[in-house]
């Protein structure tokens, strides 16, 4: 007999800022249905993890979106409560018209709409997820670079 193995299943996130303001979805289903939420899904089958985060965006958002850096990886087995979700998270950009203040695209697909906050108001907000804390890693990382990853700040992380 064959082992079954139960691995996490593996999704992405993306970080979108603009004119210090973070593009956000509020999610039409649930979990978290109203919620805040960073524009990201599961992927596919045959599918690379970068080409996931670009699609994602652009069926939650309708905005073609380019990836710059991978913030960091966010595996903890809590972090969703439909499973051990592990998300690889990336810093994407939109490229933007020097004429065009904001690009505002269009709510699609699990988005029930988009919003842009402002990346210093997150404590007000309903943010569905780990999506809090990865935000404020994203501000961390601004100032300091590197990765993160779900456990990278917790005492039992043993660094070498």
């Amino acid at each position: 007999m064959a082992k079954q193995y139960k691995n996490p299943i593996p999704t992405v996130d993306i970080i979108i800022e603009q004119n210090s303001r973070i593009l956000m979805i509020r999610r039409k289903n649930e979990p978290y249905k109203g919620c805040l939420a960073l524009p990201g899904g599961f992927v596919n089958e045959g599918e690379r993890i970068e080409d996931a985060a670009t699609r994602e965006a652009n069926e939650e958002t309708s905005l073609d979106v380019g990836l710059r850096e991978i913030l960091g990886i966010y595996s903890d087995p809590k972090r969703d409560p439909r499973g051990h979700l592990m998300s690889t998270v990336f810093v994407g950009m939109i490229p933007v018209d020097d004429n065009i203040e904001t690009v505002e695209g269009s709510a699609q697909d699990d988005a029930a709409e988009i919003e842009w906050i402002n990346l210093g108001s997150l404590d007000n907000s309903n943010i569905a997820f780990d999506h809090k804390k990865i935000l404020y890693d994203y501000k961390a990382w601004k100032l300091s670079g590197g990765t993160f990853w779900s456990s990278k700040n917790e005492s039992n992380n043993k660094a070498i």
